[in-house]
């Protein structure tokens, strides 16, 4: 039997549950999840390795129209996702009726690849409003097969996957079939940072925030890890110390914990906090923490 192998994108609006989707997928937990937009910034790939197949899952930022360059580098990311797809997800929730971006709408309904139309969240809907999505959404994307699920309950997800298998082109594998994913270490104790501020604070000042280790040092029996909290203004970072460090502690006790479990060892983590003023405009900063080309000149 021929060996199979793909590059399978999930696209979608934020918040719609791409990467639960992609964590019960891959049944590793990769990507972050919040019920905050913007909550995946980068292109994640979960990779799932089986005898005769190899599935390249990729998480992608939530489609938006950009207000700032940060954004507009995520919105970057989504672009290559369609450009290297060899099936496509498009990830829908129930009640939506539109992706943000109609040109990213236009490129599924014209594509020459396998699409798949994921209509998510399922468990909080009636039998009824299903049907009618259903039906909505077959005469929308025609060309798309249509999959009711729940991702966080896991209904209906590992029928979507034997259909993604029977849809992989035959290739020999992309990656050794040992690796699990194409990010370093250090990107998950950055994300893992990261999540436990998106869900700890409120307003504008999840958004502003980029992690950075600077140490990551693994021995026997602990990881140390250091690694700075950089934020826009010095507001900003007297909101994430908090009073007497009380909130800084509680990022890193909570981030600590799921360290501990993703890396089974034990887990020293410093933090610290620094302004780098309007990161999120700055070309050269976004190339640093990975969101533009290195190449790109500006």
């Amino acid at each position: 039997m021929a060996h199979k192998s793909g590059f399978v994108n999930i696209i979608g609006n934020p918040t719609v549950g791409k990467s639960t989707l992609m964590n019960a997928l891959v049944g590793e937990r990769l990507s972050i999840i919040t019920s905050k937009a913007q909550t995946t910034r980068h292109r994640i790939l979960g990779i799932v390795n089986e005898e005769d197949y190899q599935i390249v899952f990729s998480d992608t930022p939530g489609i938006i129209k950009p207000a700032y360059e940060l954004q507009s580098s995520m919105m970057d990311f989504v672009k290559t996702a369609f450009e290297d797809a060899d099936i496509l997800l498009y990830m829908v929730e129930i009640g939506e009726k539109d992706l943000k971006d109609e040109s990213f709408f236009d490129k599924i309904r014209n594509a020459d690849i396998p699409v798949i139309l994921v209509l998510n969240k399922i468990d909080t809907s009636e039998q009824s409003i299903l049907e009618e999505q259903m039906e909505f959404w077959n005469k929308k994307v025609p060309n798309a097969l249509i999959y009711p699920i729940s991702a966080l309950e896991n209904f209906n997800v590992r029928e979507l996957k034997e259909e993604i298998v029977r849809l992989l082109p035959e290739s020999p594998p992309y990656f050794p079939k040992d690796q699990l994913t194409d990010k370093p270490e250090r990107f998950f104790v950055n994300e893992t940072i990261r999540e436990k501020i998106l869900k700890l604070y409120k307003k504008e000042v999840p958004y502003a925030v980029e992690i950075e280790t600077e140490s990551f040092k693994e021995e026997e029996n602990i990881i140390r890890i250091r690694s700075v909290i950089m934020v826009e203004r010095d507001t900003q970072k007297g909101i994430i110390i908090g009073h007497k460090g009380s909130s800084l502690k509680k990022v890193g006790t909570e981030a600590r914990k799921d360290l501990e479990k993703f890396f089974g060892k034990k887990v020293f983590l410093e933090l610290y906090v620094k302004v780098n003023k309007n990161w999120r405009s700055s070309n050269r900063e976004l190339r640093r923490f990975g969101y533009k080309d290195k190449n790109f000149k500006i």
